[in-house]
């Protein structure tokens, strides 16, 4: 299997499917919970401009640098974000996981975490990849905080790495996790899920 063949993964709580245009209302609403465009240490698209990311998402996998998902709850069918396969290095067998992000009400559910835990089991298990990264905004502790807590580690800082939409620079915090530690922390992340 092709890194960037799309493929539905399924969990208990959450379902990352192919993201399409069919999802553009529940991705409007996923979005408005929490206002999270607001957010200035992210990049996250507003209501308004949500049809052109799902082209840019869907352009970046036609040029065979993306794979991107949309997150939907198991139990309710609801919309609740997107996800993606990013910076996709096939030759060396690397993704990066990135470009996400959930509504508010579903932050802190586990749905995050069991999205984590299916994109790494399909990275690391079916794809065979050496490696995958992380990577977020120096000021965006509460993903620093959940990268870390998956079990990535740190790898560095790229200082003004990016300019953001208001013209700021973004140091980037880049973590990773390596094909030799994925055993140990698949167990933890299936622990933590199996107790939340």
């Amino acid at each position: 299997m092709d890194i960037l063949d799309p493929v539905t993964l399924s969990g208990d709580h959450v379902v990352l499917e192919p993201l399409s245009h069919d999802h553009l209302d529940g991705l409007i609403t996923a979005v408005e919970d929490g206002e999270l465009w607001r957010l200035s240490y992210t990049a996250v698209p507003s209501p308004e401009g949500m049809a052109t990311e799902i082209d840019r998402r869907l352009g970046e996998h036609a040029a065979g640098r993306m794979l991107p998902f949309t997150a939907v709850r198991r139990d309710t069918g609801a919309v609740i974000g997107m996800t993606t396969f990013m910076n996709v290095d096939t030759r060396n067998r690397r993704v990066e996981i990135g470009s996400t992000w959930n509504a508010v009400s579903a932050q802190r559910s586990g749905t995050n975490t069991e999205s984590k835990l299916l994109l790494l089991e399909h990275a690391f298990d079916t794809l065979d990849c050496i490696a995958v990264e992380f990577r977020t905004h120096w000021l965006n502790l509460q993903s620093r905080r959940a990268i870390e807590k998956l079990g990535a580690k740190q790898d560095g800082v790229l200082r003004s790495h990016q300019r953001m939409a208001d013209g700021s620079l973004r140091d980037t915090v880049v973590f990773s996790i390596i094909a030799v530690e994925w055993p140990a922390i698949r167990t933890e992340l299936r622990r933590r899920l199996a107790a939340h």
